[in-house]
């Protein structure tokens, strides 16, 4: 197999790289944190300039009909510049549900996503469901030709500034059931949806989403009715090695920037970085980065396969260790200095350490993994034993 990037990729690298370096600096991000500044002109440029929003669409709706890969490397390159735009929640996960879906809106959606001019979420998550994502009690009711929706959907990323919000919800079985669940477009305008908005850690907005008798019409649903958790679960796979991909550029800036201040804080007169015991210390930081992007790529090239969810789950929970491993010692290296807002070490450690949460602890995809390679496992005893 061929790992090399093909040129086409190579370049889509480099032009995202040399545009985040001129207009995503540290200090103009910043402003973007208080919402002192307006991120209209970056997600236009995102769209007209570069066309990133459009390259995992097909061309038959104006997008570049790229595959995964192009999507991990866009992902990698947001990682190492702490891009706050909702890219992931736009065109991986909202995007991910569109493309699929054979609802005449989804075309629509899509194309104005491509033109910038269409912000979407993924509401999928809810209070008491942790991570088992067919944990949903928010409902779905028939109303004459429409549905009626009920419910609460918990730390939305990217919802303050949507336009639309992709929700699930139940239209049959019971609450933690498979069947029953399904996927509607909603208008974040719409009568009854309320937003309570907040920064997380990392600096993302995101929203608690209360539905209280929100009207949509039959063309909002998005899936057959009662048959939307395989694509529920195979667009937050698409999510998880997404950020696994932005995990490696995260994480290759907090290595790059602790390898950089090592080399100019002095102790006892010479530079930190020349003390044999934090080389060792630097060098198991690479071999923690080099391990995350290996296995980021491997959960990419799997997207489309039988072990798609097994490979998620493995390079979900070594990106979760290198995520804390890399960051612990990004922090301790660069000492007081390390935990200040002023240094962008600190802003790359707690994205990491929301990574690391994010659609699944290290814990819950290790324990994942062991549940779907146990079939695997008695299968090959089974053979042994016969």
């Amino acid at each position: 197999m061929d790992l090399n990037l093909t040129e086409e990729q190579s370049i889509l690298r480099d032009s995202l790289s040399n545009f985040l370096s001129e207009t995503y600096s540290f200090e103009k991000r910043r402003p973007r944190l208080t919402g002192e500044a307006d991120d209209a002109a970056i997600w236009r440029s995102l769209a007209v300039d570069l066309g990133i929003l459009g390259a995992s669409f097909d061309e038959a709706h104006g997008g570049l009909g790229g595959t995964a890969v192009d999507t991990m490397i866009i992902m990698e390159q947001l990682g190492r510049n702490l891009v706050l735009e909702p890219f992931l929640e736009t065109v991986v996960l909202a995007g991910g549900v569109l493309r699929r879906s054979s609802a005449a809106s989804a075309g629509e959606f899509i194309e104005r996503i491509i033109a910038g001019d269409l912000r979407a979420t993924l509401a999928f998550a809810e209070p008491q469901a942790r991570y088992a994502w067919r944990d949903v009690a928010t409902s779905a009711s028939k109303r004459g030709a429409g549905y009626v929706l009920n419910g609460h959907k918990a730390v939305v990323v990217g919802a303050p500034e949507a336009d639309l919000l992709i929700v699930s919800a139940r239209t049959g079985g019971e609450r933690r059931d498979r069947r029953g669940i399904s996927l509607f477009a909603v208008d974040k305008a719409a009568k009854g949806l309320e937003l309570r908005t907040y920064r997380t850690i990392d600096g993302k907005r995101a929203a608690e989403v209360y539905l209280e008798d929100v009207a949509v019409d039959a063309g909002a649903l998005l899936t057959p009715e009662g048959e939307g958790y395989p694509l529920l679960e195979q667009v937050i796979d698409e999510g998880t090695a997404a950020i696994c991909a932005e995990a490696s550029g995260v994480l290759r800036r907090l290595l790059d920037d602790t390898v950089e201040y090592t080399k100019q804080r002095k102790q006892f007169g010479v530079p930190i970085g020349s003390f044999q015991a934090l080389q060792h210390r630097m060098v198991d930081m690479l071999i923690q980065v080099e391990q995350a992007t290996s296995i980021s790529l491997m959960a990419t090239l799997e997207l489309g396969g039988p072990d798609r969810a097994k490979a998620v789950s493995a390079a979900k929970a070594q990106v979760g260790g290198a995520c804390r491993f890399v960051g612990h010692n990004a922090i301790q290296l660069h000492g007081g200095m390390g935990i200040t807002d002023e240094l962008a070490v600190s802003h790359f450690f707690k994205r990491a350490t929301v990574i690391e949460a994010q659609f699944g602890s290290t814990d819950h995809h290790l324990a994942r993994y062991e549940r779907l390679a146990l079939p695997v496992r008695q299968g090959a005893a089974a053979a042994v034993a016969a």
